[in-house]
């Protein structure tokens, strides 16, 4: 269910300068009619085992590390072997929020990722051979959105339910501050996958670019249909790292290096972009280079969806278990104190709006909580295997 009113409200009262993605797809079809409102987010396992344990631990932790003979690499992903690894901020990331706070020890097992984010010509496959509508293009139901909002609000004009998504607009000067997102965000009627910068845009000539306007749903339809599944956070975290332990990027601790390494957003946020790394928008996949583990664009970009729900008590539950945990499966439960109404999922690595002014997002240990419902211009997914999916009829 999209708990939409009060989560809306929040959102605009306390954003506190947390992007939009913590807005549902429902919620942002209300965002004219509430601002007005209101004003007037085993050895292998018959492989090589890495084995480790902490100080406080009695048993050692046996997690995969090399691929199992036999298994061959699925085309466009690459093997991430498994390892141990800090997750969450290193102590010198002056950029750090709270919620990405106490980093803890954990262990995954080594599994297949793609080595992009999934592109228009993937997508656009999958709905050929499925019909599938994704979420944006889907109309808004208010008999089914009026269950959730209170007993007296009036139903929106029509022309605000209508198929849509959310996208960024620039500012015209130089903002006062960056805590209403809504001065750089527009519901768009007619945005969505094949249309992402508004109903007159089309995305021929650009079938290596991320495809974006993707809820949690859609991601998880194209998962099933490709026999994959999402990434949890911890595993995206440690692939992103590629074998770089402590540093706050996935280049390093060099700042000054961004550009080269990322597509986000250069200049005045959100005024002007000078485009210092090559791109305004959105760019094709494999733009910038790899890191440790032959990943692209595991900074910047797009935001990527994780199956971990978001819980800002998450990881201070970890670290009191004063032991390596081995691979995570998430939170039981969604929890984000400023979005009560909402149930989110963990989104990772930033994208192209990332600024150091606003989010700076494109740092390895950054996340965010997303409603399972929202769908934006700039939030996208990459899909993983597990060799236990391939052992047994994945890809």
């Amino acid at each position: 269910m999209k708990n939409l009113f009060g989560f809306m409200i929040d959102r605009v009262k306390y954003a506190q300068g947390r992007p939009i993605e913590t807005l549902g797809k429902y919620c942002c079809c209300l965002l004219m009619v509430v601002l007005q409102w209101h004003c007037g987010e085993s050895r292998k396992k018959d492989s090589k085992v890495d084995e480790g344990a902490e100080a406080s631990q009695e048993v050692d932790i046996r997690i995969l590390r090399d691929i199992p003979e036999g298994l061959k690499t699925p085309q466009g992903m690459v093997w991430v072997p498994g390892g141990q690894f800090m997750q969450g901020a290193v102590d010198h990331d002056q950029m750090a929020m709270g919620h990405e706070k106490p980093s803890h020890p954990v262990a995954v097992d080594g599994f297949f990722m793609d080595l992009t984010a999934v592109t228009n010509a993937q997508f656009e496959k999958f709905v050929a051979a499925t019909g599938y509508v994704t979420v944006a293009e889907r109309s808004v139901d208010w008999e089914e959105l009026r269950k959730q909002l209170p007993a007296d609000t009036e139903k929106p004009h029509d022309s605000v339910l209508q198929p849509g998504s959310l996208n960024f607009k620039k500012a015209k000067s130089k903002l006062p501050n960056l805590y209403d997102f809504s001065q750089w965000w527009q519901w768009t009627v007619g945005s969505n996958w094949r249309n992402p910068n508004g109903p007159n845009s089309n995305i021929e000539g650009k079938e290596t670019h991320p495809v974006v306007h993707i809820a949690y749903e859609d991601a998880q339809a194209y998962c099933t249909w490709a026999g994959r599944r999402l990434p949890t956070e911890a595993e995206w975290e440690y692939a992103a790292r590629g074998n770089k332990a402590g540093t706050i990027y996935f280049w390093g601790d060099e700042g000054a290096q961004l550009a080269q390494n990322a597509n986000t957003w250069e200049g005045e946020f959100p005024v002007s972009n000078t485009t210092g790394d090559g791109y305004e928008l959105r760019s094709p996949v494999r733009s910038y280079p790899s890191n440790g583990f032959g990943l692209y664009d595991m900074a910047g970009n797009v935001w990527e969806w994780t199956s971990d729900w978001y819980n800002a008590k998450y990881y201070g539950e970890l670290h009191s278990q004063k032991r390596t945990v081995v691979n995570p499966p998430g939170a039981i439960i969604s929890f984000n104190p400023n979005n009560p109404y909402a149930k989110e999922k963990v989104i990772k690595g930033g994208s192209f709006l990332c600024n150091a002014s606003y989010c700076g997002s494109y740092r390895i240990s950054a996340r965010m909580g997303s409603s399972l419902d929202s769908s934006l211009e700039h939030l996208g997914f990459r899909t993983v295997l597990s060799v236990e999916m391939l052992q047994t009829g994945g890809e």
